[in-house]
């Protein structure tokens, strides 16, 4: 089927008719027949007008994960490149469809990757690191796969946190002696994919700036090497690829920028205009946008981009940037396009369309009714595919929703009503649930608010310093010195996963079910008492999800059935749905945690998840603050830790892996972020006896610049990730940080199957010595153990083991 995007011509094709009932009939709008379908297709995708509408971006897994499990068994040697290539075009071709058919104008291209746009870049650059012997030609999957996983002989490249999201990215790895060379055709060559099936699309780089300062220097760069010295020598290939584009017909590109949102220095300001005057030339002829995603644009980020030369857009997240629209009032260039994102890209609550229309016309009078785009306030990555898929949610929550699938219907219902074409009955319905969300008795429970409410009268800490808890603990638990602990899961077996889905489908009994979990907690627990680890975990076999299982036993959740997220390469998560007042029923973890220190002498954690990682990690109610709910996230926590205590578990972990994700982009906000998140974390287990031990768990995400607040936080042991981070960690202990409670940097990768040498470990806690104390240092990986086969796990175990033996034995000497 061809489809001519500008005329909508496909619009009598029973096919479009029923991708278009599809994406309605899970929307705001109940759709009763066909011939309903067809007339409310009619007045959305009517050809007369011009549809002024954008996406920033789509999720590239697929409604079923199909992206996910193509990898995997690509991975595992099941299938071949071709196959998953065939997988990949398929879901393409249908996310293009999906657009055209729904009526979008600017559709994007080359926002699929095989595992991060960041490391598309990289390719596309050629800037591979030379561990990885890649020779030159164009960049195939062994390289590719080898950058982002690491293989038998080397380790992956950084992988950190996407500005404040749970995406995370793969850090290039830059210096002077770099050879920029056009490694990757890929975006052109979806451009032309795109085209072959009738779809014009908006191809989409990442920006040439934006590139570099997330970058880091290479190891054995010096630090201070400057990164944006290499901008002239990138840009060469920039003109390469955009020379190419244009050969194949683009007439829009679009450059995502999204660091200009964080308080840059002026010199990267300029940077800025240095590289779009540089590439002016080579983007003659074409309509440029560059796009900006996340939060507000500083004023002076704001100028510099509307005054870059060869730039015909502009694109601003309107959701999170709020205070970007007075910069638009207070003065928007003549003859540019504005891209407003209005409709949310990170969470999937229904758009209120009345209030996003209101602001829609607001700015019209400002840029001109012709020069007015409706978008995504960022990609559509960060939220779930289609709710069509989910036939578990209640009717009323359905109601109050909108994912990937459905938002792209709202973007076009507000072009249309924007060009005088407004749809009353789908504006109605959604103005029908936007009330009922707000109405709804199920969002309020009084007495949660008012404990919350009471909590902001202290302080929360507990009455004894970290230094005496940590010997009163010792005396207790009788640790060797540098003990050695995991941080939580171990690996998920295809068995282990059958049993729990049986369950959940009523194929097997409580009885069965308790039987199996608990008979996998046993033999977790034998082989880690075999590997002579010193403080346990039970596993978490029971958990499908570190933050849905607690999501589960919490009031004020909804689930879905396939609202998966990307987080990294293909792995995935399924963020519960905040949309009430939340508080804890009954026990959560108390059963399975006794039960494993049941089989064992050595000390058993008990494993949770805190508050502010629940939160960042869900999709959070948009009607109040998110501090709010974190407090009540809080309350139902220091329940748990209080009940676990009372059971006899003396090692406590609540882990808070997200607390970093979610600082605010702009510095002038961080402190008050910072404030009642630290403050969520210490209310959970303000009530326990000093020699009961807290540990929590950060990782993946630049910590140094939060020490003092990780420290503020008062608990007793920290684990953290810092191996594949090349140790950037341990640089703040090196400046002169004092960190008195007990901390486990992460000795090796859990997120690449290779298996880290004895030797190699060694060398890394010999490194952690140099800065911290032997008393308070602990050995443990990186992360939990759950994506990983027994077949790395155990080796890895046994020789992270063998490591802290051998620098023990050292020390004794």
């Amino acid at each position: 089927m061809k489809i001519n995007v500008e005329r909508n011509a496909a619009i009598n094709n029973p096919k479009t008719i029923l991708v278009t009932r599809t994406l309605f009939s899970a929307s705001t709008c109940p759709l009763r027949s066909v011939e309903e379908a067809t007339e409310r297709t009619s007045l959305l995708l009517s050809p007369t007008r011009t549809m002024a509408s954008h996406i920033v971006g789509y999720p590239r897994m697929g409604p079923k994960r199909e992206l996910k499990f193509a990898l995997e068994s690509f991975w595992d040697g099941k299938s071949s490149a071709e196959d998953l290539k065939k997988v990949s075009a398929d879901l393409r071709a249908s996310i293009w469809k999906q657009m055209a058919d729904a009526g979008i104008k600017y559709i994007p291209s080359n926002t699929f990757s095989y595992y991060d746009q960041v490391l598309d870049a990289t390719a596309t650059l050629g800037a591979v690191p030379p561990r990885y012997g890649w020779t030159g030609g164009e960049i195939g999957f062994d390289t590719y796969f080898s950058m982002a996983r690491g293989n038998a002989t080397v380790p992956a490249m950084e992988m950190t946190k996407w500005f404040d999201t749970n995406y995370h990215f793969i850090v290039p790895e830059l210096g002077p002696d770099v050879n920029f060379t056009y490694a990757s055709h890929k975006a052109v060559e979806e451009y032309k994919e795109a085209k072959a099936l009738g779809v014009d699309t908006v191809p989409v780089l990442v920006g040439p700036v934006t590139y570099l300062l997330l970058s880091k220097p290479a190891k054995g760069v010096e630090k201070s090497f400057s990164l944006l010295s290499l901008l002239p020598k990138v840009l060469a290939v920039y003109k390469e690829v955009i020379a190419d584009l244009k050969a194949a017909g683009a007439s829009w590109i679009q450059f995502d920028e999204p660091t200009l949102v964080l308080d840059l220095e002026s010199h990267k300001l300029q940077a800025f205009t240095d590289a779009y005057a540089a590439l002016a030339p080579a983007l003659s002829g074409l309509n440029v946008l560059v796009e900006t995603y996340f939060a507000d644009i500083p004023a002076e980020a704001f100028k510099t981009l509307t005054s870059l030369s060869g730039v015909t857009a502009y694109g601003f997240d309107l959701v999170r940037g709020t205070k970007t629209l007075d910069l638009i009032k207070g003065g928007f260039p003549s003859g540019k396009y504005l891209f407003a994102g209005v409709v949310d890209g990170r969470n999937i609550w229904a758009n209120d369309l009345a209030a996003s229309l209101a602001t829609l016309q607001g700015l019209e009078g400002i840029v001109g009714k012709d020069k007015l785009v409706v978008s995504t306030s960022s990609s559509l990555l960060h939220t779930a595919v289609d709710l069509v898929n989910e036939t578990k949610l209640d009717d009323e929550i359905k109601s109050w929703l909108a994912f990937a699938a459905q938002k792209i219907v709202e973007v076009n219902a507000l072009a249309k009503a924007l060009s005088g074409n407004k749809d009353e009955a789908f504006f109605s319905a959604n103005a029908a649930a936007q009330a009922s969300r707000k109405s709804s008795p199920r969002v309020t429970n009084e007495a949660v608010q008012k404990a919350a409410a009471a909590l902001k009268g202290s302080d929360h800490r507990r009455a004894t310093n970290v230094s005496a808890r940590l010997d009163a603990q010792q005396k207790k638990l009788n640790l060797p010195i540098l003990p050695t602990t995991t941080i939580g899961s171990f690996p998920q077996t295809v068995e282990l996963r059958r049993v729990r889905r049986e369950f959940k489908a009523n194929k097997i009994s409580e009885e069965e079910y308790v039987k199996a979990i608990s008979e996998e907690i046993r033999k977790v627990v034998v082989l880690q008492e075999e590997l002579d680890i010193d403080v346990l975990v039970h596993g978490e076999p029971e958990r499908n999800d570190m933050v849905e299982y607690f999501g589960e036993q919490l009031s004020g959740f909804a689930f879905t059935v396939n609202g998966w997220v990307q987080s990294y390469g293909s792995r995935c998560v399924k963020p519960p749905i905040i949309y009430g007042d939340v508080s804890r029923p009954k026990p959560m973890t108390v059963f399975w945690s006794s039960l494993a220190q049941s089989f064992t002498k050595r000390p058993m954690k008990g494993m949770l998840t805190g508050p502010v990682t629940i939160l960042n990690w869900s999709f959070v109610r948009n009607d109040q603050p998110r501090s709010e709910t974190t407090y009540q996230i809080a309350l139902a926590i220091k329940d748990e830790v209080e009940d676990l205590e009372k059971a006899g578990i003396n090692v406590i972990q609540i882990d808070e892996a997200a607390l970093r994700e979610g600082l605010p982009l702009r510095k002038s906000e961080q402190a008050h972020y910072l404030d009642w998140a630290v403050h969520a974390f210490r209310i959970t287990n303000v009530g326990v006896q000093d020699t009961t031990q807290i540990h929590t768990h950060m990782c993946y995400s630049n910590f140094n610049d939060i020490i003092h607040s990780i420290i503020n936080m008062d608990a007793d042991v920290i684990t953290i990730e810092n191996s594949r981070s090349d140790e950037k960690l341990l640089s703040v202990f090196r400046e002169g940080v004092k960190y008195g409670a007990g901390i486990g940097p992460g000795v090796y990768d859990i997120h690449s199957p290779r298996i880290p040498p004895t030797e190699e470990i060694a060398d890394r806690i010999n490194k952690m010595l140099a800065v911290l104390e032997k008393n308070i240092l602990w050995v443990n990986p990186d992360c939990g153990l759950k994506t990983r086969k027994y077949t790395e796990v155990k080796p890895a175990l046994t020789n992270m083991v063998a490591a802290a033996k051998l620098i023990r034995n050292e020390l004794a000497k």
